[in-house]
């Protein structure tokens, strides 16, 4: 291990050590990773990676990581599913999701990013870790915390859903919810920190954490053939992970892994009540306007994203685009791609899917293109958003005449 040779500003290109810094004190950007590529380039190949584990650790050579991995064995390396059902609903003939809703252990993308940041934080000797959170994190956070022995609090937005909420405290955290939005949540996180020797995930830790997302581009490269596809549909919270697809999809072309070229295009996806970074693409403006969120797509509720402006520049690079889709169409969207795929997303999921509908109608997306839609969280994350939406079963004596008086109603229906 060993490929990391400090942080670097995404602005002024100024260099840091490596440190649980995130912020550059000289023009206020944003801390990066600088990783040495020759050094890598000749450790990885084709064959190493497939020689690896069925996780993302079967790319650690592109990791933040100076030592071997402490949690998070298991993580990734998810299917890439070839959604023929979907895809002749919404008329495309090559689409795949990529299905980060049965990611180990809890369920979403957010493991990746979450077994990088307590693993460097563990290198960096802190014994308690904490993060501000929309539910995924919350729960991963709680998780490979409890697997790794350490102490942990996690701040949350009052109001999360029961299932996420049940889902941190299960592991023995101390979960503390906070009367506001997530960004009012993420400053009274900021000012914790400056009190506390914690590792803030999102803070701190942040220009580690948000490489483990690297992986998730990886692997849809490495199961496409070693290609990207012509398109790609990610849900947009703080826009760090739309940025890191982009990122590895490029590293990898960089290092000699793919077959041809990047010719991606990178879709912003949205929900209506909290679109910030799609209402910036539709103004063709990299000014980013916060807003109160104000959506059942809670995980994805953030009105201030801290890698907006480079999310906008993704989709603006890839030649993609940024659309938006509302509650009904949320809830319309996980139950189309349940009811096609099998495949039980979260609000955000609802959400790619929309829009994924939405970017097809527009004639942005091409039928006989390779698309790939990002399903980051499961749906049992997430069941109150689809409160009212079906009957109660039908009650029966355990009698088969019972059964044959309602069977031609039922089958009928």
């Amino acid at each position: 291990m060993g490929y990391v040779k400090g942080l670097k500003c995404k602005e002024c290109k100024r260099a840091f050590p490596k440190e649980p810094i995130h912020v550059c004190e000289y023009c206020f950007g944003p801390l990066e990773v600088d990783y040495d590529y020759e050094k890598i380039s000749k450790q990885i190949s084709r064959t190493t990676i497939l020689a690896g584990p069925p996780s993302m650790w079967r790319y650690k050579e592109l990791m933040p990581l100076d030592e071997e991995n402490k949690v998070g064995d298991h993580v990734g390396y998810t299917p890439l599913v070839r959604a023929k059902n979907l895809g002749k609903a919404l008329g495309l003939n090559n689409l795949y999701i990529k299905n980060d809703s049965v990611n180990h252990p809890t369920f979403s993308f957010k493991d990746r990013v979450v077994a990088v940041a307590i693993s460097k934080a563990i290198e960096f000797g802190f014994d308690t870790i904490s993060c501000a959170s929309t539910g995924n994190l919350a729960n991963s956070v709680a998780a490979h915390s409890a697997e790794a022995g350490l102490k942990s609090f996690i701040f949350i937005p009052d109001g999360l859903e029961s299932g996420k909420i049940l889902g941190t405290m299960v592991y023995g955290t101390q979960l503390v919810a906070v009367n506001g939005s997530y960004d009012d949540v993420n400053r009274l996180c900021s000012e914790i920190a400056a009190h506390h020797k914690w590792a803030f995930v999102n803070i701190n830790i942040r220009p580690y954490y948000g490489d483990g997302s690297k992986s998730y581009g990886y692997e849809i490269a490495e199961q496409l053939g070693w290609k990207t596809p012509d398109n790609v549909i990610v849900p947009v919270a703080g826009s760090s992970l739309i940025t890191k697809i982009w990122k590895a999809f490029h590293e990898f072309e960089m290092l000699g892994l793919l077959e041809g070229k990047v010719n991606s295009k990178i879709f912003a996806a949205q929900a209506t009540g909290c679109s910030p970074v799609t209402t910036a693409i539709k103004n063709d403006t990299d000014v980013i306007t916060p807003v109160k969120p104000n959506t059942i797509a809670k995980s994805i509720a953030i009105g201030n994203p801290a890698d907006g402006y480079y999310g906008v520049k993704t989709t603006k690079d890839s030649g993609g685009y940024g659309e938006d889709v509302n509650d009904e169409e949320i809830v319309l969207a996980m139950r189309l791609l349940a009811e096609t795929e099998g495949i039980f997303t979260e609000t955000a999921g609802g959400v790619t899917v929309g829009v994924t509908k939405k970017l097809v109608q527009q004639g942005r997306i091409k039928p006989d293109e390779t698309t790939v839609i990002c399903i980051t969280g499961n749906g049992l994350k997430t069941v109150e958003a689809l409160s009212g939406q079906f009957t109660d079963p039908v009650i029966i004596e355990p009698k088969l005449n019972n059964f044959e008086e309602i069977y031609s109603n039922l089958s009928t229906a």
